[in-house]
Parts: C-alpha cells; sequence; structure tokens
C-alpha cells in the first residue's frame, strides 16, 4: 500500500539525513582540494543562474528590487565564497597553541574538524544570501549540508533546489522541500550543528526541538534595531543614511534601523530630511522598480496596523509618497513612512516592524537613549551617528547588541573579517569568514608528550618526587 504523501515527504526526509550522518561517520573527512571544489561549484550555481534567481525572488515578493537582489544576495555570496576559498588552507592547519612550562618539552595543536551534517533553516527576506551564506562556512568546514528554504519564497526553493541537486550529491549539500510538516520535522533531526534565521518566536521553538538532540544552534534572529541621532551628528548625513537603510528591501531586513531617537529640538528638521531623501531614493510612484514589494497580504496587513494604531495614539504619520493610491496596495508596495511623537504604549514600539516604517522618538538628556535600549531586549544592531567620541564610546560601553555601525546602517553585517550573530533574544553563535568557519568545525585540543617529559613522576607510589613536583609547579604558577 502506498503510503500518504506528507508520509512519504517525511521518509524522503530522514533517508536523506543518514544517508549523509551515514557517510560523515564513515567516509575520510573531505581534503582542501575537495572542499574547494564542492566551493567552485557552489560558486556557479550562483553566477550562471544570476538572472533565474533574480527572477524568482521577485515572482515571490511581487516585485523584488532587481538591483538590490544583486547587490544584497548574489554579490555577497560571491565574495563569501572567494574569501572562503583563497584563506581556506591557513583555516584548516593546526594551529600552535603555547604549552606550560611545567609540561615542556611536550607540544599542544588545535586540530580543526568537520562536524558532520550541517541543517539550515532559511528565511524569505533575503532568501539565496540567508540560505547559501552559512552554507559557505559549513562547506568550507568540510561539513554535509541540508536546507530547508522558506515556504514564503516558493518559486525560489523550487529552483535552488532543482539547481543544487544538479550539480551536488544528494549526500553532499541537498536542499528539501517547504511543506510545514517538512519544517518541523527538519528541526527535530539530530543534527551536528543547525542554523535557524527567523524570528524570535520561532527561534525558541527551533531551539527547543534541537535541545531534545542536545544539537549546537546558531540563531539569527532580529528584534528592533535603534538608531541614535547624537547632537553633534549630521541631521543631513543621518537623514539620508537612515532613509537607506531603512527602505532597502522595503525595511525587510533583520538589521534595518527600527527606530530612531533624535534630540528633541531637531525631530521636527529630521523627520523631514528622512522625507525627502526617502522621495529622492524611491520617488512617489508605487511602480518605482527600485521599491521592493511587501512580502505577502498578510505582512501588509500587520504593517497596516502599526501604522494605524500609532495615529489612534496621537503619532503624526508623514510619507513622502500618495498613500492612498490604490495601486500600493495592489502592488503590495508599503508607502515609506514616517511614524513623529511614537511612544512605548504603541504597537509599533512593541514588536519587529520588518518594513519601511520609521518611528522617531524624541530625547532631551543623551543618556534616555541608553537607558530605553536596556530595559529592552538586546537587540541585533545599534547606529549611532555624531562626532563626539566620548558620547559614542559611553554608548558602545553600557549598551549590548549583537552588533554596531557607526555613522551608518547595515554596513558592519559586510565586513567579512568581523563575526555576525545577535545577543539574547537577538540570537545566539556567529558566522561569515573564518568565523562561519569555526563555528562549523570542533576545534580538537591535542595535547603531544615528549618521550623527554618527566609527566610520570605523577604516578604513585607518592613520594619526595611529588614534593619536589609540588615545590616546581607552584613556582610556575
Amino acid at each position: 500500500m502506498d503510503l500518504p504523501v506528507k508520509s512519504q515527504r517525511l521518509a524522503a526526509l530522514d533517508d536523506a539525513f543518514h544517508a549523509m550522518f551515514e557517510k560523515s561517520r564513515t567516509e575520510t573527512p573531505p581534503s582542501l582540494e575537495v572542499r574547494l571544489e564542492r566551493l567552485a561549484r557552489l560558486r556557479a550555481v550562483i553566477s550562471d543562474n544570476e538572472a533565474r534567481f533574480e527572477q524568482a525572488i521577485s515572482a515571490d515578493f511581487g516585485h523584488r528590487s532587481a538591483t538590490e537582489t544583486l547587490i544584497a544576495e548574489v554579490l555577497f555570496l560571491l565574495s563569501e565564497i572567494k574569501h572562503a576559498a583563497k584563506h581556506l588552507k591557513k583555516w584548516m592547519a593546526p594551529q600552535r597553541v603555547a604549552t606550560a612550562m611545567q609540561f615542556l618539552p611536550a607540544k599542544n595543536r588545535l586540530i580543526p574538524q568537520a562536524l558532520g551534517v550541517v541543517g539550515i533553516i532559511a528565511p524569505w527576506n533575503y532568501p539565496l544570501q540567508l540560505t547559501l551564506a552559512p552554507a559557505v562556512g559549513a562547506i568550507a568546514a568540510g561539513n554535509r549540508v541540508m536546507i530547508k528554504p522558506s515556504e514564503l519564497t516558493p518559486r525560489f526553493a523550487a529552483l535552488l533546489k532543482e539547481l543544487i541537486a544538479a550539480k551536488f550529491a544528494a549526500d553532499e549539500l541537498i536542499v528539501t522541500g517547504v511543506e510545514e510538516e517538512i519544517a518541523r520535522a527538519f528541526a527535530a533531526l539530530p543534527f551536528d550543528h543547525l542554523v535557524f534565521t527567523g524570528s524570535t518566536r520561532v527561534g525558541r521553538l527551533v531551539a527547543e526541538a534541537a535541545g531534545r538532540n542536545l544539537t549546537p544552534v546558531t540563531l539569527e534572529l532580529g528584534g528592533k534595531s535603534p538608531a541614535i541621532v547624537h547632537r553633534s551628528a549630521s541631521l543631513d548625513e543621518a537623514a539620508e543614511r537612515i532613509a537607506y537603510g531603512k527602505l532597502l528591501n522595503a525595511g525587510q531586513t533583520c538589521i534595518a534601523p527600527d527606530y530612531a531617537f533624535v534630540p528633541e529640538e531637531s525631530v521636527q528638521a529630521f523627520a523631514e530630511k528622512v522625507r525627502t531623501d526617502m522621495r529622492r531614493m524611491f520617488g512617489t510612484e508605487p511602480a518605482n522598480k527600485d521599491y521592493t514589494s511587501i512580502i505577502s497580504d498578510r505582512h501588509y496587513a500587520r504593517l497596516e496596523g502599526l501604522v494605524a494604531d500609532a495615529a489612534a495614539r496621537g503619532a503624526r504619520i508623514l510619507q513622502p509618497a500618495k498613500p492612498d493610491d490604490p495601486n500600493w496596495k495592489a502592488r503590495r508596495k508599503f508607502p515609506p513612512t514616517l511614524v513623529v511623537g511614537a511612544t512605548p504604549d504603541m504597537a509599533i514600539m512593541q514588536e519587529e516592524i520588518f518594513g519601511p516604517a520609521l518611528p522617531v522618538l524624541a530625547y532631551r538628556d543623551a543618556k534616555e537613549p541608553i537607558d530605553y535600549i536596556n530595559r529592552h531586549d538586546r537587540p541585533l544592531a545599534l547606529y549611532w551617528f555624531g562626532r563626539d567620541s566620548a558620547a559614542r564610546d559611553e554608548v558602545l560601553a553600557r549598551t549590548i547588541s549583537g552588533g554596531v555601525t557607526v555613522n551608518d546602517c547595515l554596513f558592519h553585517f559586510t565586513q567579512i573579517n568581523q563575526p555576525m550573530g545577535g545577543v539574547g533574544a537577538s540570537g545566539s553563535g556567529v558566522y561569515h569568514g573564518e568565523w562561519g568557519f569555526r563555528t562549523f568545525s570542533k576545534l580538537k585540543p591535542v595535547f603531544y608528550r615528549s618521550a623527554l617529559n618527566r609527566l610520570a613522576d605523577l604516578y604513585p607510589p607518592y613520594g619526595a618526587k611529588i614534593a619536589r613536583l609540588e615545590k616546581l609547579m607552584r613556582f610556575m604558577s
């Protein structure tokens, strides 16, 4: 008797995982040459199919700016792969570690080893980049990889599955389906490491499922990332850079500036400058090809509700476009929006916005933004604008966030030699560049005892030799 379709999917998922798991335990760890060849194949998947990826992602969104897909996804990944290939030999080499004097002439080494099978649960907002960026680190570290794309980008997911299957054996790298039962079962598999990028709410569920297998998890979550405009800042610079950071991908970016703190005497001027910059960058028409659509009707309605609640509670709503044009909603493009005079009781200040709406809050004393940030969950990113280095350093010292960009937005994420990751409710663990290689490796400590070593003096029967050794070790301590 044939199994139901759901059971067939789950059986196929289980079979694919166990085939990878078995190979990871029985085959020789992949050499440098094998890893480089796998990275080259992954690069070819991306570079040979740029147009197809752009079209699939745009179709899933309703409209996705082709330039944003190129810059934020394709070029980012090609750079990540090139960097990994260039440095992989060095990363794989055993690392010398100092040996305490009392154990000389022995030596210590750290040897990087592949963990085995890495699972990746990917999000929809940057489907190509946030699916394959962790895969680059996992492949470089010598692992086999399973990927579960988002159900909100089904065209992209189908294309990626097709292209990966054409370039990789199923026990090297595989893309699963996006069905709901696959998502639940995927997180429960006993991976050697699991990466999840998405909301804090779902991240908790993923961590709980992985915890039953004691699977280590890297969580790339989100939260409300603040932008602080200090009195020493150029309002023109801050407004332009915050406008860009907020509207890239129509605000559907986990590290987008979620709200802005501005000196109370500058709020009106700042808001007008941001509105002007929004209009200059993306125009006033919903047909603008540079402006990306909201991923779904449900998310669009959620944004409408957040702005309506803020207006009902007294906020002033500023929009550089024509918000009454029905084509905005028909194209699922949410008009760029400023919420001036936002207060903590508003829904827009209580959940991650993930859209092109920017609350603007006023402050009198420079400590107010610090106190506000520290009363809430640790943000994934923080942005500070100004020229006062003492004020900047106070914010850096007194706040904790996943990462920081000073006098701009987003660009700490693009620094390939820096780790990317959250803290607390905004995530745990890091990847990118060598940090990804380390995350997906076991750095195994090895102690090599020398034939000349006197460690046998520690063996019983104890006596005067222990007293001599104790004296030596106390001297060394």
